[in-house]
């Protein structure tokens, strides 16, 4: 009933890269760590389906970073003049590539690792990429010296790659924009449509997801400042309801959005974030389940996928691994929940039949009983 799947990113093995690190260094190098990154992929599918996940994600474990592992394959950028810039409206500083000249790509970006997860699983398969927004936010320019035409080249090689994916035989391909809780406005005026210019002609599933960040510090202190209810999703939900995106993955589990902004994406699937990337407890499948109950009273049953908050990629491994079954597990239990209340419904809804019946039959034969 509930079909299960991961915002996207887990973390990697020890010898592979850096643990618990968002810009891990990787432990090898050459055809070593081409070979190791195809080993780290081959286990996280292995654990996705061992967890029982519907669609599963290659983990992103050939990319260091979600955003930069698609622009080391872009031309126009300089990455030898790296600068110190603030992103997500200044709430932590990254060292940054710089724009210089036209924007191309250099070949395909992530064909290896999509065509090696499809060749290993016989799940559905989903692979992301990093949204429009959030790459211009997460860059340098000297070159377009506007933030919409930046933005509107970056969809276009998306849209190149995305249009690859598909015939890989990628099923989902989902673009992470969580800059898309930052700049509101933008996001209204060209955010949506640079997204939609990226999934154009897509005929696979078509995926945003919006969160509220990495469980890293700097993200857990942000949120401490938004009050006791963040109502951002409130300000975008009614616009992307009107986009060609069809799913929309959002934070729910231990964050402070209002439920009810669901009913705002009408028409789409939500995923729904019932597992909290930035706490290392792993949550029970009751508390699983109780998310996706709540999320019921808002998004019919047939739209709701549970997910996760965001990406794993900073976690403990084994912490990871225990969150995924969490995940499976408590969707599984909020599937018998509902279905043992709609035999309870099916069951007074008979009895209350039966019961007009037969009142209506003794009403009959009082009538026909001679005076």
């Amino acid at each position: 009933m509930f079909e299960t799947t991961i915002a996207g990113s887990l973390p990697k093995p020890a010898w592979l890269a850096e643990t618990q690190k968002l810009w891990p260094a990787w432990k090898v190098s050459g055809a070593e760590l081409e070979r190791a990154k195809r080993d780290a992929t081959l286990l996280w599918l292995k654990e996705q389906e061992d967890a029982g996940l519907d669609i599963v994600t290659d983990g992103e474990q050939s990319r260091q970073h979600f955003v930069h592992g698609f622009l080391e394959f872009v031309e126009g950028i300089d990455f030898s003049r790296k600068v110190k810039m603030g992103i997500r409206n200044n709430r932590y500083e990254a060292m940054v590539p710089v724009v210089t000249g036209p924007l191309r790509l250099k070949g395909r970006v992530h064909q290896i690792e999509a065509s090696f997860s499809r060749k290993h699983t016989q799940k559905r398969l989903k692979i992301t990429l990093p949204g429009p927004m959030t790459i211009v936010d997460t860059i340098a320019d000297e070159h377009y010296g506007d933030k919409v035409k930046l933005a509107m080249a970056f969809a276009e090689l998306l849209n190149q790659e995305a249009r690859a994916l598909e015939k890989d035989g990628v099923d989902v391909i989902q673009f992470d924009e969580p800059a898309f809780n930052v700049y509101m406005d933008d996001v209204k005026r060209w955010g949506i449509d640079a997204l939609d210019r990226a999934a154009q002609g897509l005929k696979c599933t078509t995926v945003v997801h919006i969160c509220y960040g990495y469980g890293i510090q700097a993200n857990i202190e942000w949120k401490k400042t938004l009050g006791s209810e963040w109502r951002q999703y409130q300000e975008i939900f009614p616009a992307l309801a009107k986009s060609k995106i069809q799913q929309i993955s959002l934070e729910c589990i231990h964050s402070r959005v209002p439920v009810e902004l669901l009913k705002l994406l009408k028409g789409k699937d939500v995923l729904v974030g019932v597992i909290d990337v930035a706490s290392d407890k792993v949550e029970t499948p009751r508390e699983v389940a109780d998310v996706i109950g709540r999320a019921l009273q808002f998004v019919p049953k047939r739209h709701l996928f549970p997910c996760t908050n965001c990406g794993m990629a900073p976690m403990d491994r084994d912490i990871a691994v225990a969150k995924l079954k969490a995940l499976v597990e408590g969707a599984r239990l909020a599937e018998k929940k509902l279905r043992i209340e709609n035999q309870g419904r099916t069951t007074i809804s008979t009895r209350r039949t039966q019961k007009r019946g037969s009142t209506r039959t003794s009403s009959r034969a009082g009538r026909s009983r001679p005076r």
